[in-house]
């Protein structure tokens, strides 16, 4: 019934736009991104229409037609159905409703009739001989029993007589049965006749209603006959109704609990009607409601009491109070299709005029999608379209201009793109040299070390030869400007920070996003983020540039189908920072969308060489860089990756309260401590007789250094890694030091080693020699030497060991 003003809405604001009004006169001229609803509207509005479309007089404009055909196809079917849906909409209602209130006064009345009933039945067995109230007599109980479960069984249910004390009878029970005591002490007893509402009992269980008649014996004695009436027999009553399916029927006793109901049965006995209908039944005897049922559905129905005070409630949900379409409805509905088929044909013969001028567009638009230039046309008689076609050339000019302008800007792009794939590629070529250096250098060290350790050999021979003094100081100080090319390789590799300096991410990371995308590819979108309030941290600034380049290159290659790379930067919260010093600490955490690690491989990721790529496809450098870059900084590196999901490397360092400052130009490498030495240290002469395992898996590096030491008397036995180190101090107890590489093949290094040791042999010092000092971070009470050492700093750092002095600080040292 709504339809039909909203109808009449839609039609006058259809005539309203046809008309011209004032203010589109007064208008200033369109913009050209508006020329075409401007001409749409205005050009040519009143030519004449060529006579070949139609001789009959039709609106000239689009929507005048529109607004013709719908009329003519829909006004007359939406009025007829309209008519009819409301017309039986309320005749239904009507009748459901009629249905329901009369169905409620008659089992109310059926209600009524069935206590009635009980009632009668209990006052005449009250008055029946079994139950005379007469001077010295005794009624039979077993005839009584017998008596009261015949009729009890016509009823549906049980019958029982209590005295104040006991249950005299229970038709339930087996004749003969002796009274049992009221499990709640005295019965309250009914001085006059009573229909008892649903009662909780002493033990919890619902009490059904009941029929009391009351009997006065002779003696003076009160008892009360009473009649039951069990939930199932109401139940009865409801089912016979036969409701539909989310109807509900439920019957209420004078408390107004519901004693029986459809839907649900048993599971709504003993539950309370709804307020709103508690206040109606004690209002009225009879009437209607809408209301919410005990199961939350929205209802309509009617209720009815009885002069007892029960009362049957009949509901159906909200809105479903309509019934089927009648026969006459029928023919009325095919009457409407009829006018429906009648409009359509008009509105076909509308139709045509509009399909020729479509078609006149439709030519149009193919040639602007050939982009062919649009040639003007005779009219097509409706001003809409005739000023569409003209706006079409316009827009065929346009366009040409427009693939033009396109063809530059896509050579641009192409050109941009060009130059950012050069730098990407530069960037790599850039990220593998580091690797590629860093490897070197590890080698190169080892090369120095022979080298360094032959020239001391010689030199302790060269006083007897005073040619050689000259060949082996040049050899040895080459070995040093060696040495420092070894560091500059290692720093340009990852291996050790230089230049620290307050650093704040906020301005340092955001410009990195852009590098950080050309590392990777296009597939991989990377982003930065800096929260808000993140502490300065104190690092060389290029160090973490070069971290991050690492781990970008690892993330492009663990998502070889793309993915995301994210960067983001924080304070880190007390629980991140639990296993490093007391300080505040900033984290930067590296994610990508790849493949990820398993658990075994993520615990190996930092050490220098391991690699999870193919033979000559990675040095397994760079996350060992980042690992050194945050531990010479005073922080940690960690990783978490899930294989299918991707991985998070997290940077902690330490903050910082200095104020950022911009770098201070390139750092000054460092020399190795310590310098050769002509003669041999006084403190060698503590060496001789010593018994040394020297650990080094490069035979030509572990033969000179074997040599050299044994030239200071030391009594030398060789391993090549870890498992055999092991294997020769558990079967040689005399052994009085260990001399080990940290870099060695297997899957344990010298720190390993080193750590055994200590756990097994607690009192074996220990010295490690390494290239690089980034895998000895964290280790604690062991000497530690960098390659190439001189043969002065070997034997006293030697010397140290075996006195059991404390590296300087208690850590490891260099």
């Amino acid at each position: 019934m709504a339809a039909a003003p909203v109808l009449a809405a839609a039609v006058a604001r259809l005539t309203a736009v046809t008309k011209p009004t004032p203010a589109a006169s007064q208008s200033p001229p369109p913009a050209p991104a508006l020329a075409v609803g401007h001409a749409y509207f205005s050009s040519r509005r009143h030519a004449p229409a060529p006579a070949r479309l139609s001789s009959v007089v039709m609106p000239t404009t689009i929507r005048a037609r529109l607004l013709l055909l719908m009329m003519t196809v829909l006004l007359p079917a939406i009025a007829a159905a309209l008519f009819v849906v409301a017309r039986t909409y309320e005749g239904e209602r009507d009748a459901v409703q009629r249905g329901l209130r009369d169905s409620a006064l008659a089992v109310a009345q059926v209600i009524d009739r069935e206590l009635a009933h009980r009632t009668d039945i209990a006052q005449a067995m009250a008055s029946s001989r079994p139950l005379a109230d007469e001077p010295g007599f005794e009624p039979d109980m077993l005839f009584l029993h017998a008596w009261a479960s015949r009729i009890a069984g016509d009823l549906g249910g049980w019958i029982e007589l209590h005295s104040a004390t006991d249950l005299l009878l229970d038709t339930r029970q087996p004749a003969g049965s002796p009274p049992r005591p009221h499990a709640d002490g005295a019965f309250q007893l009914s001085k006059v006749p009573a229909v008892l509402p649903l009662s909780d009992g002493a033990d919890g269980a619902l009490r059904p209603p009941r029929v009391v008649q009351p009997l006065q014996r002779a003696s003076g004695e009160l008892l009360n006959l009473t009649i039951m009436v069990p939930a199932s027999v109401l139940q009865r009553v409801i089912d016979h109704q036969r409701l539909p399916a989310g109807w509900v029927g439920a019957i209420a006793d004078s408390s107004q609990r519901v004693i029986a109901r459809h839907p649900g049965g048993a599971d709504y006995i003993g539950r309370t009607v709804t307020a709103d209908v508690r206040e109606l039944l004690a209002r009225a005897p009879l009437g209607s409601f809408n209301s919410v049922t005990l199961d939350g559905v929205a209802a309509e129905g009617y209720y009815s009491t009885t002069p007892q005070g029960w009362a049957y409630i009949t509901a159906a949900p909200r809105g479903a109070l309509v019934g089927g379409v009648p026969a006459g409805v029928a023919r009325m509905v095919a009457g409407a299709l009829l006018l429906l088929a009648a409009a359509m044909a008009a509105a076909l013969w509308v139709g045509r005029g509009i399909a020729a001028a479509a078609e006149s567009l439709k030519e149009a638009a193919l040639a602007l999608q050939a982009g062919a230039p649009v040639l003007p046309q005779q009219r097509t008689g409706i001003d809409e379209f005739d000023a569409v076609r003209a706006t079409l050339g316009g827009a065929a000019h346009a366009l040409a201009s427009a693939r033009d302008d396109m063809e530059r800007q896509v050579a641009e792009a192409v050109h941009r793109t060009r130059l950012a794939e050069q730098r990407a590629s530069q960037g790599q070529r850039i990220a593998a040299l580091g690797r590629l250096t860093g490897g070197v250098a590890h080698d190169f060290n080892n090369l120095l070390g022979v080298i360094s350790n032959s020239a001391h050999l010689v030199e302790r021979h060269a006083a007897q030869n005073p040619a050689l003094q000259m060949p082996v100081a040049v050899t040895l100080r080459a070995v040093e400007m060696g040495s420092n090319l070894s560091q500059q390789l290692l720093r340009f590799g990852g291996r050790q920070p230089v230049s620290p300096r307050p650093v704040d991410l906020a301005d340092a990371l955001p410009p990195l996003c852009e590098l950080l995308q050309m590392v990777t590819r296009k597939g991989i979108p990377v982003s930065v983020d800096v929260q808000p309030g993140t502490a300065r941290v104190t690092i060389d600034a290029s160090e973490l540039e070069l971290a991050l380049i690492n781990l970008a290159l690892n993330a492009r290659d663990a998502m070889p189908d793309g993915g995301r790379l994210q960067v983001q930067a924080r304070n880190a919260t007390p629980d991140e920072a639990e296993s490093l010093p007391p300080g505040r600490y900033v984290l930067v955490a590296v994610t990508d969308t790849g493949v990820g690690l398993d658990e075994e491989m993520v615990r190996h990721v930092f050490e220098p060489f391991f690699t999870t790529k193919a033979f000559g496809q990675g040095t397994g450098l760079g996350l060992s860089q980042v690992h050194g870059f945050c531990a010479q900084a005073g922080g940690t590196a960690r990783m978490r990756s899930t294989p299918g999901l991707g991985s998070t490397v997290t940077l902690i360092l330490p903050a910082s309260d200095q104020a950022a400052v911009a770098p201070a130009g390139n750092p000054t490498v460092v020399a190795p401590a310590g310098s050769p030495a002509a003669v041999a240290p006084a403190s060698a002469g503590a060496l001789p007789g010593t018994r040394v395992l020297l650990v080094e898996d490069s035979d030509e590096l572990a033969e000179v250094t074997a040599l050299l030491l044994q030239s200071y008397g030391c009594r030398v036995r060789r391993a090549r890694d870890v498992d055999d180190a092991l294997a020769q101090v558990a079967a040689d107890g005399a052994l009085q030091l260990v001399l080990t590489d940290v870099v060695m093949p297997g899957q344990r290094n010298g720190v390993d080693l080193a750590q055994e040791l200590r756990r097994t042999r607690p009192h074996l010092p220990v010295v490690l020699i390494s290239g690089y000092s980034t895998a000895l971070t964290g280790l604690i009470g062991f000497h530690v030497l960098r390659k190439p050492v001189p043969a002065d700093q070997l034997v006293r750092t030697l010397v140290a060991a075996l006195r059991g002095e404390a590296p300087a600080g208690g850590a490891a040292s260099t």
